[in-house]
């Protein structure tokens, strides 16, 4: 018999030969399959059907999927291995990735430079030439390790309860690595003369990717004293780069507050603003920096899972077939799908914007109740969303505008002082100002917040740019920043509770 099976995916046309007995996660995940609860299927986001094949259904799939499901073909990729040869239905989720085509200021130096902002989710690579900061590649993906789980806490118990943290250190290694080759393969002159790699990201990767223990990251109070700077040799990550570049990871900010919102403070120059301005990352985890020249604060929130799509009911990323906005039309409710094509679930900003309308028709209440005794809210047929999912949003916007709230109290702040509001990230870039403003998660006038990009990269390529590390505009913005924890804070407490309704924004 031999070890290599046949498997094709529909409708994406591919026909794979994996190993008998390999895990269908490994197997799926490279093809978009997702697995947002990292493979214990309690969120069922990982369903197949079975089109030709033999696949058998556990009983703990049918009491997750249903009898019917199970015997109309569906199963959960999560929880079964290749046997045999297979024809198996998968959604096509296609999502760019967002990478960054700003332009800044610097000073210019030899070689080349490759700035990374591994994220949680995604990764994006930029290759450039320092003599002019000219972008020569990008190279973008999925990052590996959401294998494991689509959040940072998943990932954390990962590597404390089920020693997975070699996994996903060397996972990600292995991963950027190969990024970074790809786009040499295509710049050859960049290989001889790479100076320098410069990645940023949250505490969580930082971390894992420099193979730092996250276990004080998994309990009160959340702080860690390894989030400092670190640098390492292209050989000692395994990477095969001839002109061994230095490699630095930039360091955190503190708590769950990561060296990907220290790029963005660089790439939004607060530092050097006389007026009072807000940076706000709404990913995985919801970080926020508030401040100018003289003072800059910043905090974590536990936010992000429901931005992302995650524990939502029929939640997914912003990728084909997420319905990504919703508008009031003709007192009914409209929707936008990403890729024009059916509906199979929704991403972040359709989930904001799904509530804001039906706050505006009336269909849900301020207290956040679905009106009536409805149990759902259908947008466009299969899709819709639940009670629960409403309380998921409350409880990811609550957290985000009590922190802005508890950052701007440290500072004796009100609204009319802040002027500039930066909402960064893919989330950010995408969602609805007037829907945010409607549901109170960026309780500002619209006109004054702005859509700023991947902040995180943009600061990672302006580190490239440093001439030394000891005296560089990361090292001298660090020490001026305070991180506040949010977790013990009486005051978050009273202000979360106060933030999860939707009444008197109209």
């Amino acid at each position: 018999m031999s070890d290599l099976i046949r498997i094709e995916l529909h409708p994406l046309g591919r026909i794979l030969e994996v190993r008998r007995g390999e895990p269908l996660m490994q197997v799926l995940f490279p093809h978009g399959v997702e697995f947002p609860c990292g493979g214990t299927g309690r969120c069922r986001g990982c369903r197949i059907r079975v089109l030709r094949g033999h696949l058998p259904a556990t009983e703990e799939q049918a009491q997750l999927l249903g009898a019917a499901a199970i015997r109309d073909g569906w199963r959960l990729a999560c929880r079964c291995q290749a046997e045999e040869p297979l024809t198996l239905e998968l959604a096509q989720w296609e999502a760019p990735v967002l990478a960054d085509n700003t332009s800044f200021s610097f000073q210019a130096r030899e070689g080349f430079g490759i700035a990374v902002d591994l994220g949680t989710t995604t990764i994006a690579v930029q290759l450039l030439e320092r003599s002019n900061g000219q972008v020569l590649g990008v190279e973008t993906a999925l990052n590996e390790q959401a294998q494991q789980g689509a959040d940072i806490m998943t990932r954390v118990g990962l590597a404390v309860r089920d020693n997975g943290g070699p996994w996903l250190t060397r996972t990600v290694r292995q991963q950027v690595g190969a990024m970074i080759g790809l786009l040499l393969e295509e710049t050859p002159a960049a290989r001889e003369d790479l100076k320098q790699v410069v990645l940023v990201g949250n505490t969580v990767m930082h971390h894992l990717f420099c193979g730092i223990d996250v276990e004080p990251l998994s309990h009160y109070p959340f702080e860690t004293d390894q989030d400092g700077h670190r640098q390492f040799s292209a050989s000692e990550l395994g990477w095969e780069l001839p002109s061994q570049p230095a490699v630095s990871f930039l360091p955190c900010l503190g708590g769950f507050v990561g060296s990907d919102i220290l790029g963005g403070i660089l790439a939004t120059r607060l530092h050097e603003k006389s007026e009072l301005g807000l940076l706000i990352d709404l990913g995985t985890n919801g970080e926020i920096v508030l401040g100018n020249r003289e003072r800059l604060l910043c905090a974590s929130t536990a936010a992000g899972p429901a931005f992302e799509g995650a524990r939502i009911s029929m939640g997914m990323r912003a990728a084909t077939g997420a319905i990504s906005g919703v508008w009031v039309s003709d007192g009914a409710l409209s929707c936008r799908v990403i890729g024009q094509t059916h509906p199979r679930g929704i991403c972040g900003s359709g989930l904001v914007d799904a509530v804001a309308a039906s706050l505006d028709l009336g269909w849900i209440q301020s207290t956040g109740r679905l009106a009536g005794g409805q149990k759902s809210i259908c947008l466009m047929d299969p899709v819709v969303i639940t009670q629960g999912d409403v309380r998921e949003l409350q409880l990811a916007k609550g957290a985000i505008a009590a922190g802005i709230r508890l950052l701007m109290s440290r500072l004796g702040a009100s609204d009319k002082d802040i002027r500039s509001i930066y909402l960064a990230g893919a989330f950010g870039n995408y969602i609805n100002r007037q829907s945010a403003y409607r549901i109170g998660l960026v309780d500002f006038p619209p006109e004054r917040v702005e859509p700023a990009g991947n902040t995180a990269l943009l600061g990672a390529k302006i580190a490239l740019f440093d001439p030394d590390h000891e005296t560089s505009e990361f090292a001298r913005i660090r020490p001026r920043v305070e991180h506040i924890g949010l977790s013990a804070d009486a005051q978050f407490q009273e202000a979360y509770v106060d933030a999860m309704g939707f009444a008197g924004l109209v």
